[in-house]
Parts: C-alpha cells; structure tokens; sequence
C-alpha cells in the first residue's frame, strides 16, 4: 500500500532534474532582461532626440542650421543649399531599409550619450543625416528627412543598433 523506496528515489530524481532546469534559466532571464532594458533606454533616447530635432523650423537659420538639444549638444540639421542631397553620416541601404553606417562619422552629426540612469553607465553612439528638399536657399526649405542611428558602446555582447526614419513637412 506504500510507495518502495526505489520509486521514491525516482521520483526524487525526476523532481531534482525539473529544478536543475529550472535554475538554469534564472541567469538567462536576468541577460535578457539587461539586453531589453538596454534596447528600450536606447529607443526611448532616439525617439526623443529625434522628436527634438523634428520641432525644429525648416528654415532654421545658420550655416549649416544647428540648435542645442536638451542634453546640451549641437545638433547639425542638413545643408538647404544641397537640396534632395544626404548631408551628415553615411547611409546604407539593407532590404530597402536605410540604415546609418557607423563606421564614418561627421562632425555636427553625431555625439556620444551616457545614460545618467543607467547604474552601469552605459552610453550610446548617436548618429544622423538629413535630406533637404527646397530649391536652393535657407529660405524656401519645403521638407526635411531624418534618419538617426543610435547604439550601445562598450558594455556586455551585442546589441544591434537602431535605425528611426522620418519625414517632417510644413
């Protein structure tokens, strides 16, 4: 009417290997969970970099047009005398998608961030170029294209960077 002694060593055993397995996945949680808080830091960054250089004027002045983001840097925002033309960091092309090339770098077009609530201090490289459409002048700038990169410098692993595409009209 009891349970053996063997059948309770086997189901010791089986019960032990569920709990080795589970434990495994404790470290691998707390990776992924660093990677996706990492991602997140980074995207919510570039979004509002971004949105920053969006509620800029078209006709902006200055050569090249520039403003001083929240962070304190300046932000170079294109060329209007180089219309339809890239101006700021290299771009590349994968699957139809541009993507910023961040093995070249333009003065005015890119800074480095670090992360003032990240306990490890991360930072991010932050790249962008800007497309102009006008006829030529500061004056007469119809539409502005931006694409800004950002990534993870240094840090654990590999993260992949991030590309925001946009396009603002007035």
């Amino acid at each position: 009417m009891g349970f053996s002694i063997l059948e309770m060593m086997l189901a010791t055993v089986i019960l032990l290997v569920g709990l080795v397995a589970v434990a495994q996945l404790v470290p691998a949680s707390i990776l992924l969970n660093y990677r996706n808080r990492t991602d997140s830091s980074a995207l919510v960054f570039a979004q509002r970099e971004l949105d920053q250089m969006l509620s800029q004027p078209l006709n902006l002045p200055g050569s090249p047009p520039q403003f001083t983001d929240a962070e304190g840097k300046v932000c170079s925002l294109g060329d209007p005398t180089r219309p339809n033309q890239l101006v700021g960091t290299a771009v590349v092309v994968l699957n139809n998608q541009p993507l910023i090339d961040f093995t070249s770098s333009v003065s005015g077009y890119n800074f480095v961030y670090a992360d003032p609530t990240d306990p490890s201090g991360t930072t991010y490289d932050v790249r962008w170029a800007v497309i102009t459409t006008g006829n030529g002048t500061s004056a007469s700038v119809f539409s502005k294209r931006f694409i800004l990169g950002i990534r993870q410098q240094g840090g654990n692993g590999y993260f992949q960077p991030i590309t925001l595409d946009t396009m603002v009209e007035r």
